[in-house]
């Protein structure tokens, strides 16, 4: 994997640590909405939204549409699936290795079982 995508998934995973950007997501992956509409959602100040939101923005994770004086944010989906297929890569590893200590926990406690009897 290049650096620069590297620093991607690092921002992506930084901005969805958060629970309070996450939902945030899971608004927005219904379509655009606007700013103070997402704002309305969570109780906090638009403040608190507004910084939420540039993290969620600098990670690439959201677009942000100005329209007069209405500013729209839409999901972009891409960083996410990135993200996604990194952790397959990884689950795939980590699955062969969890069922290879499985077997070996099953013949240790058949072994263990038939020293005792």
């Amino acid at each position: 994997m290049r650096r620069g995508q590297q620093a991607g998934l690092d921002g992506v995973y930084a901005a969805i640590a958060d629970p309070t950007r996450r939902a945030m997501l899971a608004v927005l992956a219904s379509g655009e909405v606007k700013v103070g509409t997402l704002a309305a959602r969570f109780p906090m100040s638009f403040n608190g939204v507004s910084k939420h939101v540039k993290v969620l923005e600098r990670a690439g994770l959201v677009t942000r549409r100005v329209h007069g004086r209405e500013h729209w944010l839409r999901l972009k989906r891409a960083p996410l699936r990135e993200a996604a297929r990194w952790l397959a890569h990884y689950q795939a590893f980590w699955d062969s290795r969890l069922d290879a200590l499985e077997r070996h926990l099953v013949q240790r406690t058949a072994h263990d079982q038939a020293s005792r009897s």
